[in-house]
């Protein structure tokens, strides 16, 4: 059985988590999907609006996902050591310095990083953005 672990903060969830969660999973048997903490999602971005319980139990809830758990860092490799898995699935939005450091360990690991295709237009960022610009409207 081949293991892969994704990574989201899913805040706002929309059609990119989805799009993203369903191409991860044709590529293991078990989908493991890390959902970051309030504190490891603002060690880069800001706090998310729907409260972590609530993006747990989303993510929990979407048919491709095996497994949710939480993950407490904004890097995915304490989670991806500590539960071994066979993948590690990266995104192109992320910098090229995370992703090299991903493949490194990974592969000390006996394992690999596929670096999954970001879905522009789809972000939660951008849905915050567009929801404030009509609200002011």
């Amino acid at each position: 059985m081949i293991t892969g672990y994704a990574y989201v903060v899913a805040d706002l969830f929309h059609i990119g988590h989805l799009k993203h969660l369903q191409r991860c999973k044709e590529n293991c048997d078990h989908l493991i999907v890390g959902v970051l903490t309030d504190r490891a999602t603002m060690e880069k971005k800001p706090r998310p609006i729907i409260p972590f319980e609530e993006r747990i139990a989303l993510i929990e809830n979407v048919r491709c996902v095996d497994e949710a758990v939480r993950q407490e860092t904004y890097s995915p490799l304490p989670n991806a050591m500590e539960l071994d898995v066979d993948i590690l699935f990266e995104s192109t939005s992320h910098a090229p310095d995370a992703i090299g450091e991903a493949q490194k360990v990974m592969s000390e690991i006996g394992g690999q990083v596929i670096v999954m295709p970001y879905y522009d237009g789809q972000s939660s960022t951008d849905i915050k953005k567009k929801i404030v610009r009509e609200w002011k409207r």
